[in-house]
């Protein structure tokens, strides 16, 4: 369980300087609801899953360091980064007994979005996400990966919703394996109240074409922004449903816990 351990230890490192922050800020709380904002910021987040494998037996646990990284190109247009690194730890999916540990292949997201929303309020963005095989051997595609992706959102109010999805297609697999073919779908919509508390549903869905199944988690997650020091952060918990699953995959309930640190430009 090491990086349920890195994770517990993260948050026992923050909690206690919580009583001596201040009120978090529920400006930079709709700014995370945006994932082309202008705000870095580094999230941890950690998943749990159950019943994957063969007899529904397994859990597996996933833990993402996801920085998001503004760079101003233009008075008017910017760049965001968002990249994905997983580490996965996994008990009796393959087989009873069976353990597997390491990391995953990273996703690496490029936008190209706005500095200011259109006149009638909506924000958006375009660009290139690429997969990149640096997994170990167990959790690796072992192939790169490249497609377009978008990201298009509205806040109003204490509301933000919107959808971000992305289509990756493989390069070059093994020829034993089939070019990855699959589409990512993330529509979300979130409230934040003026005391930094947010209110989160959205779903992560895929649709592997080559297999023409879905993955589809729904997630429910709260959120709180407050200040340990002069340093923001956000601290989130959710759960999940697994509405749609591929053979062996998670069913059920799952969660998420997640510690994000924020500094604003």
């Amino acid at each position: 369980m090491r990086a349920r351990h890195v994770f517990t230890g993260l948050i026992a490192s923050i909690l206690p300087g919580l009583a001596a922050g201040q009120e978090g800020s529920s400006d930079l709380a709709q700014q995370l609801s945006n994932p082309v904002a202008d705000l870095i910021s580094v999230p941890l987040q950690f998943n749990y899953d159950q019943g994957l494998g063969a007899d529904g037996n397994g859990w597996r646990t996933t833990t993402n360091l996801q920085p998001v990284l503004p760079f101003e190109l233009t008075d008017n247009l910017n760049l965001i980064s968002r990249t994905i690194v997983p580490y996965i730890h996994q008990e009796d999916v393959t087989g009873p007994g069976n353990v597997q540990a390491g990391f995953g292949d990273v996703v690496q997201s490029l936008f190209f979005s706005p500095s200011t929303p259109t006149d009638n309020g909506w924000t958006w963005g375009a660009g290139t996400v690429f997969l990149i095989p640096t997994g170990s051997e167990d959790f690796s595609a072992d192939q790169w990966g490249v497609g377009p992706t978008a990201v298009a959102l509205r806040q109003t109010g204490p509301w933000t919703y919107g959808a971000l999805a992305n289509h990756i297609w493989g390069i070059d697999p093994e020829e034993s394996d089939d070019a990855i073919n699959a589409t990512f779908l993330q529509p979300f919509a979130a409230y934040a109240t003026s005391n930094a508390w947010t209110f989160t549903l959205n779903t992560e869905a895929t649709y592997d074409w080559n297999t023409e199944q879905w993955s589809v988690p729904l997630n429910a997650i709260v959120s709180k922004v407050l200040t340990v020091g002069d340093q923001p952060v956000s601290l989130a918990a959710g759960a999940r449903y697994w509405a749609e699953s591929p053979e062996g995959g998670p069913q059920d309930v799952g969660f998420r816990l997640v510690a994000t640190l924020i500094f604003p430009r």
